[in-house]
């Protein structure tokens, strides 16, 4: 990371606030994600949650290889009112790998176009500052290939230097394929490491990862 840049930030831990305006319900769910599918799978499991409400009105920001992903759907209100104003809220958190999800009742009172977008804004605001936030920590996805005796070792190496598996391939002939997370800083003392440790048996490919920590009526 340059020297002048800030790591990014995510959420420290997922919330759920609630906020009533004029009758109307909202839950704000904001927690973190690291993928798009993670995403889906977290919204999801809330409409499941809440199958009465009337909306499920979300907004995600990523951190992909490719670059910053942002998202975000009204669900069935008036188009700009709910999922804008929710990404809003995490624009101005600076917060990535974060999704907010924000479940409203209808109270039976409309609040028109400005009073919803203040709405969603207030709610996934409230979520965020509650859920708090922390520094990202930069990681690198690597792809580790070598004979499978050598497996322990080099999970071995890999702990040492911050890493942890993310996925393990073994084939017929003996070789091993594992692909793990290990934070940027210490790429390159590990994979001197793991020439020494496996004299030279293990190879490596840097596949490029995100960074983290560890979609009515007015």
């Amino acid at each position: 990371m340059p020297p002048d840049r800030q790591p990014d930030s995510t959420l420290r831990a997922p919330v759920r606030r609630e906020t009533r305006v004029l009758g109307s319900r909202f839950l704000a769910d904001a927690h973190t994600v690291t993928s798009a599918a993670d995403a889906g799978a977290r919204r999801r499991a809330l409409e499941d949650e809440f199958p009465t409400a009337t909306h499920h009105c979300w907004a995600l920001r990523l951190r992909l290889p490719a670059g910053e992903r942002e998202l975000a759907a009204d669900a069935g209100e008036p188009a700009g009112t709910a999922g804008v104003p929710i990404l809003q809220a995490l624009r101005r958190a600076g917060v990535i790998n974060a999704q907010v999800v924000v479940v409203r009742w209808f109270g039976g009172t409309r609040l028109g176009k400005g009073g919803l977008a203040r709405a969603y804004r207030d709610a996934a605001r409230a979520a965020i500052e509650a859920a708090g936030t922390v520094a990202m920590i930069p990681v690198a996805r690597l792809r580790l290939l070598g004979p499978v005796g050598q497996d322990g070792e080099v999970r071995h190496v890999l702990a040492r230097h911050g890493g942890r598996i993310l996925s393990a391939a073994y084939g017929d002939g003996g070789d091993a394929d594992l692909v793990a997370e290990i934070p940027e800083a210490g790429v390159h003392a590990f994979v001197e490491e793991l020439g020494r440790v496996t004299r030279g048996a293990w190879r490596h490919d840097e596949e490029g990862a995100p960074s983290g920590p560890p979609a009515g009526g007015g």
